[in-house]
Order: structure tokens, then C-alpha cells, then sequence
């Protein structure tokens, strides 16, 4: 009798707690959303981030603002969100250095990327290696030419230690045997800026930003880091096919939240989020951007973000790449 009485306590306290928290994603979100982009305003993640937090407040009725938090090559607002409580109110969208990439980068880490709550991959998005349009050159192997030609004198910008564009530029270096002086910006936006101007000679980019300079005619871009071309500019080669076999960069974007979040609230973001992405609408908006919208599960995504850290991971040993 008493085995029993204790049974039905513990049941009851369970379908108490499980009704508890369904009532609680089912009234998510009670108040203002902030989504974290860790780099300056301007930039790719910046622009996803802020098209994904517009259909989100569509979505739950509520303001979704985005706070850009950049520095250290997004290290300071990830810590930011690090902290934050794990009710969903907070949130993190970025491009691959704090979710998978940093850790192999900087000496003392103010966050643990092992850590994160996994709530979904947003997009993927080509790179693409474009040049101040004054360079002696408008090829990959003119490219090479010059640089070994005259080593450390090539100028490659990069938006942060340990970003993308900076790995990109240090895995071309690898495979085409050549060397350049790595210039660090505090994301993406000054980075940009000097290579209209000319201060420096390249830059990895993605093409939200880069292609609509390219066809201005203030930046060049000479190639793309895709393993095939890029349907929305089919004109310009893969880096691989130009000369530098092997050769693979593309950028990705998602969306993760502080540790510990209860996994009901993240599967209910997730679906949201995915439910958005995959819009046919929404899409077409996303491919706008020079991206691919993606609709993942958070095991997918997560398995993804693992796969990532273990490639760059790799690049950023085989290259020797001192600690920050």
C-alpha cells in the first residue's frame, strides 16, 4: 500500500512537471527576444540574423531585436550569451568561430563552445576570395605568381582571428604554397572597407557582401571557394578548378542558445525557426543573400557543428597557428 501511495506521488509529480513545462514553451516567449550577432552590424551574419529575428517576432508576437556584441573574433558577445539565462529570451546567431573554431584559436576561452545548446542550423554560404580592384592580377595564379614572387608582401585581410575568412586565407596558403601578411580587423565591415579603398590587396568574403561590390566594380572577386560554381555567378571559378586543387571554404550560419536550456524550449525554437526557413518564400529571400536556407533537426545540426570543428580544427594545427 505504501509502495503504492509513493508510486502515484511520483507519478502525479511527474505529469505535474510535464505539464509545467508544456505550459511554459506553449507561453514562450513572455517577453522581448534578444539575438546576439558577436561581430559589427553590416555583415552576412548580421544581415541573416536580423531577416531570421523580423520573422521570428512575426511568428510569437513579440519584439525580437538583435544586439551586435562584436570583438575578438565574436569571443565577447558569445560570452555574452554564455551567461545569459538558458529561458530562450537569449539567444545566439553566428557564423562558425564561437559554435565550432575558436576554441582551437584563442588561450583562454571565456565560454565552453562544447557547452552551447544546439538549436539550428540557419543557412550555408559560399566564400569567395575577392581583391582590391587594383591588383596586378585577376586570376588565382596571377594571384600565386605575385605571391611567391614577392613572399609576405601580399596583404590578406581577415574579420578576426580565427573566423572563416581567416582559415580560408591560411588554407590557401597551405595548398598553394605561397605566404601573406594576415591583417586582423574587428569583423567584417572595416575589413571590407579597406579593400574598396585599396589598403589591402584580399580578402575571404561571402558574397552578400562582396558581390554586390564586384559588380560595381569596386572590388574584384576571382574566384569562388566551392567545390563546384556558384549558380548565381557561374562566370567565376572555383579556386580549386583555377589552380589550387583540393581547395574547399564555405561559411555557415546558426543558431545556438546558453547551456542547460530545457531541450522542450530549444526542440520549440527549432521547429519555429525551421518552419520559417523552409517557406518557399523565405527561401528565395535567404538565396538573395547568397545563401542557402537550411531546415535541420538539432541533432543534425549539432552533428554538423562537430564535423566542422574537426576539418578546421585540423587546418588550424596543420598550419601551426599560434594562440591568441
Amino acid at each position: 500500500m505504501r509502495y503504492r501511495q509513493l508510486a502515484t506521488a511520483a507519478l502525479g509529480a511527474a505529469l505535474l512537471t510535464c505539464a509545467q513545462t508544456a505550459i511554459a514553451q506553449d507561453a514562450f516567449p513572455t517577453r522581448t527576444v534578444r539575438i546576439v550577432v558577436p561581430y559589427p552590424a553590416g555583415g552576412g551574419t548580421d544581415v541573416l540574423g536580423r531577416f531570421v529575428a523580423e520573422n521570428l517576432a512575426r511568428k510569437w508576437g513579440q519584439s525580437v531585436i538583435v544586439e551586435n556584441v562584436g570583438g575578438a573574433a565574436g569571443n565577447i558577445g558569445a560570452a555574452d550569451v554564455f551567461r545569459a539565462a538558458p529561458d530562450g529570451h537569449t539567444l545566439m546567431v553566428a557564423s562558425p568561430g564561437p559554435i565550432a573554431t575558436n576554441n582551437f584559436m584563442y588561450k583562454d576561452m571565456p565560454y565552453d563552445p562544447a557547452k552551447w545548446t544546439p538549436v539550428a542550423l540557419l543557412a550555408t554560404g559560399p566564400y569567395v576570395l575577392t581583391m582590391r580592384k587594383s591588383f596586378p592580377g585577376a586570376s588565382v595564379k596571377d594571384l600565386v605568381a605575385y605571391a611567391k614572387a614577392n613572399p609576405g608582401k601580399v596583404t590578406a585581410a581577415t574579420p578576426g582571428v580565427g573566423s572563416v575568412g581567416h582559415l580560408a586565407t591560411v588554407e590557401l596558403e597551405m595548398l598553394a604554397g605561397i605566404k601573406t601578411t594576415l591583417v586582423p580587423y574587428r569583423g567584417l565591415s572595416p575589413a571590407v572597407n579597406d579593400i574598396i579603398a585599396g589598403h589591402v590587396d584580399l580578402m575571404f568574403d561571402t558574397p552578400t557582401t562582396s558581390l554586390p561590390l564586384h559588380r560595381d566594380g569596386k572590388v574584384k572577386i576571382i574566384a569562388t571557394g566551392t567545390p563546384e560554381r556558384v549558380a548565381e555567378f557561374p562566370e567565376i571559378p572555383t579556386i580549386a578548378e583555377a589552380g589550387v586543387p583540393g581547395y574547399r571554404a564555405v561559411t555557415w550560419y546558426a543558431m545556438v542558445a546558453p547551456p542547460q536550456m530545457a531541450p522542450a524550449l530549444a526542440d520549440r525554437i527549432n521547429r519555429d525557426v525551421n518552419e520559417i526557413l523552409g517557406r518557399s518564400d523565405i527561401a528565395a529571400k535567404v538565396r538573395a543573400f547568397q545563401m542557402d536556407a537550411v531546415t535541420k533537426s538539432r541533432a543534425e545540426a549539432a552533428k554538423f557543428f562537430g564535423e566542422e570543428s574537426e576539418l578546421w580544427g585540423k587546418v588550424i594545427k596543420a598550419a601551426n597557428i599560434p594562440l591568441q
